[in-house]
């Protein structure tokens, strides 16, 4: 690997961040925007206690967390109370789980404080299929997921300038299937090997314009780390270790 300072070493290189420098990307706060319109265009399940509680207005989207110049991305099923409250993806319990395994993985160290772990932004992308709360902790329905699909596909084709997609969690994984032939993402998840393979993927997008956009991806998928998860959440370190291993030495 191609020795850069610590603030690119998710990058494949270098030079890439004076390559792919905010000005030449689409405004991401236009995509804020649209999609607050949007959830205030009609009526969904948002954990409304939550947010006001946190000081926020329940429909201001909570998109993405860290760098959109980043190789690498974890994309998760929603947010949670303490995600809500930090305005940012992946801060609760599962999400200090992946926090602080990419802090090794950059670092070879183990973090001590809580700034520890919010050095990490600056070496990935983190977001979610929906950017709101629901209500109870309960998986958004597929209509709720479609509704926001297109601002999703936008933030990772568009604004996102990585190709690395580690997915955490049944439903984060399953929200790639309309990008392939129908069932090659079910038959891949049968594998006894998918937490350690990956697949090549091609993601699209439409623009404010309505071009079409395409994105070649790798999903790495991993199970979420949640104590509620037995079969897994023991496991999850050295999971998701060995995954950090393969996009930190490309």
């Amino acid at each position: 690997m191609k020795q850069c300072p610590i603030e690119s070493v998710v990058l494949k290189g270098c030079t890439q961040i004076q390559d792919r420098k905010a000005t030449s990307m689409p405004n991401i706060t236009q995509l804020l925007s649209e999609i607050q319109q949007e959830a205030e265009s009609a009526s969904f399940p948002i954990d409304e206690p939550v947010y006001l509680a946190a000081g926020l207005n329940p429909t201001q989207p909570i998109l993405y967390g860290g760098n959109l110049n980043s190789q690498l991305c974890f994309f998760a099923r929603d947010l949670g109370k303490d995600e809500v409250h930090a305005s940012q993806p992946l801060i609760g319990a599962a999400g200090k789980l992946v926090r602080s395994g990419l802090y090794r993985a950059i670092t070879q160290q183990t973090p001590t404080k809580s700034t520890d772990l919010q050095v990490v932004l600056d070496h990935v992308l983190l977001t979610n299929t929906v950017p709101y709360k629901p209500i109870g902790n309960k998986a958004y329905s597929q209509a709720v997921k479609k509704r926001f699909r297109p601002f999703i596909e936008r933030l990772l084709v568009l604004h996102w300038q990585g190709n690395k997609i580690i997915t955490l969690g049944n439903e984060a994984f399953d929200w790639f299937t309309p990008y392939t032939e129908k069932g090659v993402l079910q038959e891949f998840f049968k594998r006894s090997d998918r937490y350690s393979a990956s697949i090549e993927i091609t993601i699209v997008a439409k623009d404010n314009t309505g071009n079409l956009h395409k994105k070649p991806v790798t999903l790495m998928p991993l199970p979420h780390p949640s104590p509620l998860n037995q079969k897994y959440y023991s496991q999850f370190p050295q999971l998701l270790q060995d995954r950090l291993a393969k996009v930190l030495s490309l």
